[in-house]
């Protein structure tokens, strides 16, 4: 049976970004044809062993509690489970030195689905026939905001500048204040912090910069925060969260052990939360209340943001630690390759200029190596304008092993040496980097 689609229906039924190269990965993991990889594309983060013990004691608690069948017997708040929402409350008005309310606050089953709320709530035709802009200050950013909207032509990006240490083979994006351009045709602003794929985390001041780009025309800012501190904490750089009237802070539980769950955490303005609050009524009613219940008593008893900076955040350093020694051992030191900035998230981003082969090309090379990344491309939605840089750089996890890591980036070096050895012997003089 070959149903018809409506154009939704056309639009959600095809995969886009990383999660259709995603298909071709567990694809060729499932083949194998006898051939060992190692899979440094995972976005799945390592199962600590004190993480896992920390779930599994909050889970044992709520069985051995009175709670259990209010929590999975019973449909709840489409709000979300009321311990959870004072957990969360308590502990950012007393560590941020907040007066959040009730009225502030929206669970949502993962971040994702957040986005969604948001895409087609601000995003998209307004009743005037307009079209209202979601815009991407930064990038490359998340991919998955690539497949949220309705209406793809909503999504638009703005290039970056580029901060380069050409000496110890490092960049940074910077958005560009020059060209950004938050006007009354924008229907919200959306970034993360730190960054999905390339580990960067904008500045306390550039984000007050954006936030003060739209708050004349009541644009709504969200920020993705699924990497951010107080949990997961995968910040390697100093940050603090920033709460303005028009910002929306968006967290999710994932990266911090509890991915199968999906819980995502808004909180923001009411009149934003009360939007996005019935966008999700009307969807699926509520979130999952498991996951909440245990969740409140990690964060209730401070464990959750203790064992965030005592072990989640130092592994994941430890294994960005790894990867750039590796980087720097093995890569060609005359080539201009480039590492972005390691300030946080559970990826490293790196950037190889003047090379010949695409990120495509170079993904399909190195697989022929037992070598599996994610190539760069993905991460440009809504970038409308042709930059060669976009076909430049690949995604590499932190999830594997520090073995997995140097012998992965020692067959990558062999690539890449080749590629650029084959462009110097066809060009004496290697032209500067194509910015």
């Amino acid at each position: 049976m070959t149903p018809a689609l409506t154009q939704f229906g056309d639009q959600m039924s095809h995969l886009t970004g990383v999660r259709a190269i995603m298909k071709d990965i567990i694809e060729t993991l499932r083949a194998g044809d006898g051939q060992s990889f190692i899979n440094l594309s995972a976005g799945n983060p390592v199962i600590l062993p004190e993480v896992e013990q920390l779930w599994r004691d909050c889970t044992t608690d709520l069985l051995n509690s009175s709670d259990y069948g209010e929590v999975v017997c019973r449909y709840g708040s489409s709000q979300g489970y009321e311990p959870f929402i004072e957990a969360v409350l308590a502990d950012f008005n007393q560590r941020y030195g907040l007066s959040l309310t009730d009225r502030n606050i929206l669970i949502t089953p993962g971040s994702q689905s957040l986005y969604f709320f948001a895409a087609n709530a601000f995003g998209g035709y307004a009743a005037g026939g307009q079209l209202k802009e979601i815009v991407l200050p930064l990038s490359p950013d998340y991919t998955g905001y690539g497949g949220v909207s309705l209406f793809p032509q909503a999504l638009k990006a703005y290039r970056p500048t580029l901060d380069v240490d050409a000496p110890s083979h490092s960049f940074k994006y910077r958005p560009d204040f020059s060209q950004l351009e938050i006007t009354k045709q924008t229907g919200f602003v959306l970034f993360s912090r730190p960054c999905n794929p390339t580990g960067n985390v904008l500045t306390d001041d550039e984000v007050n910069r954006i936030a003060d780009l739209a708050a004349p025309h009541n644009v709504p800012v969200f920020i993705d925060s699924a990497y951010a501190p107080p949990y997961p904490a995968l910040n390697f750089t100093g940050m603090t969260p920033v709460f303005r009237e028009n910002t929306v802070h968006c967290m999710s539980l994932s990266k911090a052990g509890l991915p199968g769950e999906r819980i995502g955490i808004a909180l923001g303005d009411e009149s934003i939360i009360q939007v996005l609050q019935s966008f999700q009524t009307n969807l699926c009613i509520h979130s999952s209340r498991y996951g909440q219940a245990i969740a409140a008593r990690a964060i209730a008893s401070g464990a959750l943001a203790d064992i965030s900076e005592a072990v989640i955040r130092p592994y994941y350093q430890n294994k960005f630690a790894v990867l750039e020694d590796s980087l720097t051992s093995f890569l060609p030191k005359t080539a201009p390759w480039y590492l972005h900035r390691g300030e946080g998230a559970i990826f490293a981003w790196l950037w190889f200029d003047q090379l010949s082969a695409t990120d495509r090309e170079l993904y399909q090379q190195l697989k022929r190596y037992g070598v599996i990344v994610v190539p760069g491309n993905p991460f440009f939605p809504g970038l409308q304008e042709a930059w060669s840089h976009t076909q430049q750089c690949i995604r590499i996890s932190l999830t594997a092993t520090d073995e997995d890591i140097v012998q992965g980036i020692r067959h990558l070096a062999t690539v890449v040496t080749e590629l650029y050895a084959q462009q110097s012997s066809h060009s004496p003089v290697m032209a500067g980097s194509s910015l």
